[in-house]
């Protein structure tokens, strides 16, 4: 209940900024940090039982079958991650409260921040991976929401556009690799994945699998050549940017990295693609924040180039670079939240974030000052502070590694090279933000410090970062350790945090970073000069050029094959159906198998040639509508007697009753449209219509008589075996649809009441023209409702009605159930529409169809929660046998209650759509139906 709780309380908490905007600024943050703040006091009461190695399990069964399960896991890397994603999270929503501007809607800022929050902690708590992959989608949409939400703004909504499309892709190739690993390893819970490294390593498919899942983790974590999504970000507010690049979204991708290193790392694909796509990465994103000018944008690329560095880690050969990998993260987003803060703050005083005009900052804000300085110092790795330790350690196991053999000192190069740069970008915020003269042309002139309040989440951080540095044993190590073994599911290595290791290479690199780093700088003005040489290339642009290819690509395709012809999308289809199934029969020696095929009787015969009669009429009277549709009853019907006489009663039943509903309702259609359809097929098009339905036909017959005539083994015998003893019903097919499959019947019920509400909004308010006369020009009756229909019509009611309800009660052990007398009922009373008009029927039947439909649904669903609440998966039915004087033993079973939802929904949705049929011919004069 915990772990639920720390999750949902951030949803729960998303209407209260929105309820409190309106009682002030201040009242509005405050209600969005109740939620966070109570996750993380929850959080916190676990951490004794998290550092002492136990990893907490929740699961709560939904679909077992298929692997679904509402599974959380609480261990030392997700604690990590719950606490940053928490404590940075509140430190954020106080920076917002004084960040945001007036006309800024701080209530929605807030509820999308809250939305973003609680995906990030359902992405590192959960414990089944497809459970994880819904989060992780959230974040991607939670994401789009934040970094558009300055609307008004166009590269606001380009940059929210590209994130989604960017990581929404990788998304949807995480979904693949995960149902790949589901499949290998037989589960999606993480305990089982973790522990089948082997299994998945070994798999033929583990080269997919790894490149699938390394797809969700680069384009989420923008790595290189995904990294051009994460500047164009820059677009959000800063507190957004804070926050993603801090604790949540970018951070995920190397989450997924640490979390499923035992199950996919240990391999030479792992370590060469993680790694040389880390070191990419970290090189391409050192440089390029050298060269940026927008003061988030430098942020932004030292990000990349900071998430290259773990993901390098994570690639090399050693489970200390792991540690190494972990370590980093923590510091990274403690020095990295206070740069985007200080940065913000810069931004909300001087009104732009230009590094060519904010110059001398420290004159008129020395405190902010003080602080960006000290994170921007741990960022270049200087030492005493965090990011000097993470460094060390990153040398060290570059050193250590050797991926490419005489070549292994590639690595560790240009990881100094790109540390150096590094430096040289740390310098260049320093110097030219807040010294290097005067500021020039600002908007906002002179500039200040910010409310006191806007600077306590920077204060935090930067005390954090100096802690950390110098007391790392006494701040970092018990949470760093129980992460690390979490991450690698299995004993930490022995590892150091000591500050000092000696006079030794990592630490003549880490100089040789430093003095390369103030080379750099000071060589800027030649740097610079070269760079502005090179030709210009705009992420954005390329991105939309290439957006506006693929759909016109897209189109050009759709418009081949979408044109509006029905009878060439049949086509098409059919063909295709054709050619596959005649590929997968050209392997067959013999269409007849060792089965003999059932003895042909009298009865049966003469039903098929009924059958076949009926339909090769339909085709030939197809286009006089009325007789067709007259013709096509006796196909239904017969269909209905073959089910009967195969004893199948239940689906006599029901192809019954759909039939005799279809019918209506095609009598109803056929009002408004011409007696006889017009020639407009070529011959050719005939010729072809011909040549596939004697090919379909052809095709159905052989596939059909190879598998009656081959062994097989049904599932009916499992049915047949528990339909009382776990169903509680004799009925073996009623008893499927209400409990075995049950979901799939929920389903459908959901479809149909979509598409009675449907086509409800599209005959709303439509009045077509009737025809006064039919094709031979003889005039229409002018009884609309003749007496002998409305005689019968009455007296059927009651009794079809009666019919309907002993149907529904007999259904669980007798052939019949709720959709068999959803539709009777609805037949019934679509009849006194028929017979009286739409004014009358409606007077005496005061309901409204979409609330029944609605009942229905919100019955069958409340049925299947129910199980919940007493240990069972979704939709479990309980049935008993009970005693009742005069009445005598008797049955119930809840399964009664999903199927009187299932009436209700059919009743619902059928008379929405038959009843609005009548309103289209209503005459607006006489309010009758004609």
């Amino acid at each position: 209940m915990t772990l639920a709780l720390i999750i949902a309380l951030p949803f729960l908490g998303i209407c209260l900024p929105l309820l409190l905007e309106r009682a002030g600024r201040s009242a509005c943050a405050f209600g969005a940090g109740i939620g966070p703040l109570a996750a993380l006091v929850l959080l916190l009461s676990e951490r004794s039982a998290v550092f002492a190695g136990k990893v907490q399990i929740v699961q709560v069964p939904w679909l077992p079958e298929l692997g679904l399960n509402l599974s959380l896991r609480l261990d030392g890397l997700g604690f990590l991650f719950a606490l940053l994603i928490l404590g940075i999270g509140l430190l954020v929503i106080l920076y917002a409260r004084y960040y945001l501007a007036k006309r800024d809607p701080m209530g929605r800022f807030f509820g999308f921040f809250l939305l973003f929050m609680g995906s990030m902690l359902g992405i590192v708590l959960s414990e089944n991976l497809l459970l994880m992959l819904m989060f992780w989608e959230l974040t991607s949409l939670s994401s789009f929401l934040l970094i558009g939400y300055w609307n008004h703004r166009a590269d606001a909504r380009q940059g929210a556009r590209m994130a989604l499309a960017v990581t929404g892709g990788g998304g949807l190739a995480l979904l693949a690799g995960v149902l790949l690993i589901g499949q290998v390893v037989g589960s999606f819970e993480l305990s089982s994945v973790l522990d089948a490294g082997e299994v998945i390593r070994n798999s033929a498919l583990y080269p997919v699998i790894l490149v699938l899942v390394l797809l969700g983790v680069f384009t989420k974590s923008a790595q290189f050549p995904f990294h051009f999504w994460l500047p164009q970000a820059m677009a959000a507010p800063t507190p957004v940017s804070a926050f993603l690049h801090s604790a949540t979204m970018v951070k995920a991708g190397v989450f997924l990295l640490a979390r499923l290193y035992p199950a996919l790392a240990y391999s030479d694909l792992w370590f060469y693609l993680v790694s040389m796509t880390g070191l990419a990465t970290l090189l391409v994103g050192a440089v390029m924040a050298l060269f940026q000018h927008d003061l988030k944008g430098l942020l932004a690329y030292s990000t990349i180039s900071h998430l290259g560095l773990i993901t390098l880690l994570f690639g090399l050969d050693s489970r200390l670079a792991a540690v190494a990998a972990i370590f980093h993260i923590i510091n990274h987003a403690t020095f990295k939240a206070s740069l985007f803060m200080a940065a913000g703050i810069i931004d909300h005083e001087t009104g732009t974030r230009d590094m060519r005009r904010i110059n001398g900052m420290w004159k008129y804000m020395p405190h902010t000052a003080m602080l960006a300085m000290v994170a921007s110092l741990a960022m270049a790795g200087v030492p005493l502070l965090n990011g000097f330790l993470s460094k060390e350690m990153f040398f060290t196991e570059t050193l250590d590694q050797h991926l490419l053999g005489s070549f292994y000192w590639i690595i560790p190069a240009l990881a100094t090279i790109a540390s150096a740069f590094s430096v040289a970008y740390s310098l260049r915020f320093i110097h030219d933000v807040f010294y290097n003269g005067e500021p020039i042309d600002l908007p906002k002139y002179p500039p200040h410090e910010p409310a006191r309040y806007m600077k306590i989440p920077v204060e935090v951080l930067v005390l954090l970062c100096l802690l950390v540095g110098m007391l790392p044993a006494y701040t970092v190590a018990p949470l760093l350790a129980s992460a690390v073994s979490a991450s690698l599911n299995s004993e930490a290595p022995q590892y150091s945090l000591a500050i000092w290791h000696g006079f030794n290479l990592p630490l003549m690199m880490s100089f040789l970073a430093l003095a390369g780093g103030v080379l750099i700088y000071s060589l800027r003005r030649w740097i610079f000069r070269w760079y502005e040489g090179l030709p210009v290339v705009d992420s954005l642009a390329v991105f939309e050029r290439a957006m506006s290819a693929l759909t016109a690509a897209a189109r050009k395709l759709t418009d081949g094959l979408d044109n509006g012809s029905l009878q060439r999308y049949l086509a098409l289809m059919l063909t295709s159906a054709l050619a596959l199934v005649v590929f997968a029969l050209s392997t067959l020696d013999s269409f007849h198998g060792s089965v003999a095929m059932t003895p042909f009787d009298g009865v049966t015969v003469l039903g098929m040639a009924i059958l076949a009669l009926a339909s090769l009429l339909t085709v030939l009277f197809h286009r006089r509508r009325l007789i067709s549709l007259m013709v096509l009853g006796v196909v239904g019907l017969m269909v209905s007697l073959a089910f009967a006489r195969y004893s199948a009663p239940d689906l006599a039943l029901t192809q019954l009753s759909v039939e005799v509903v279809s019918i209506i309702l095609l009598i109803l259609a056929l009002f408004f449209m011409p007696d006889r359809t017009p020639a407009e097929s070529s011959s050719l098009r005939s010729l072809r219509d011909l040549l596939l339905a004697g090919g379909c036909g052809t095709m159905v017959a052989l596939l059909a008589y190879a598998v009656l005539t081959r062994p097989y083994e049904s599932i009916a015998g499992f049915f047949l075996e528990n339909s009382v003893s776990g169903g509680g019903g004799t009925n073996v097919v009623n008893v499927i649809l209400v409990d075995f499959r049950g979901f799939d019947t929920l389903g459908e019920i959901s479809v149909l009441a979509i598409a009675g509400v449907a086509i409800y909004g599209l005959l709303y308010g439509l009045h077509l023209p009737h025809p006064l006369r039919d094709y031979g020009g003889r005039p229409w009756s002018p009884d609309s409702h003749p007496m002998i229909l409305d005689v019968l019509a009455r007296a059927l009611l009651p009794l079809a009605m009666l019919i309907s309800v002993f149907i529904f009660l007999r259904g669980h052990n007798l052939p019949g159930g709720g959709f068999i007398a959803g539709l009777i009922t609805a037949a019934a009373l679509i009849l006194q529409y028929i017979s009286h008009g739409v004014a009358w029927a409606q007077e005496r039947q005061p309901v409204s169809y979409h609330a029944i439909s609605g009942a229905g649904l919100l019955i069958a669903g409340l049925t299947g929660l129910g199980s919940w609440l007493f240990g069972y998966p979704f939709l479990t039915s309980a049935f008993g046998h009970f005693d009742l004087p005069l009445v005598g033993e008797f049955e119930l079973a809840t399964a009664m209650l999903f199927d009187l939802g299932v009436y209700l929904v059919v009743v619902g949705a059928t008379l929405l759509i038959l009843s609005n049929i009548g309103h289209v011919g209503q005459d607006e004069t006489s309010k009758e139906v004609l």
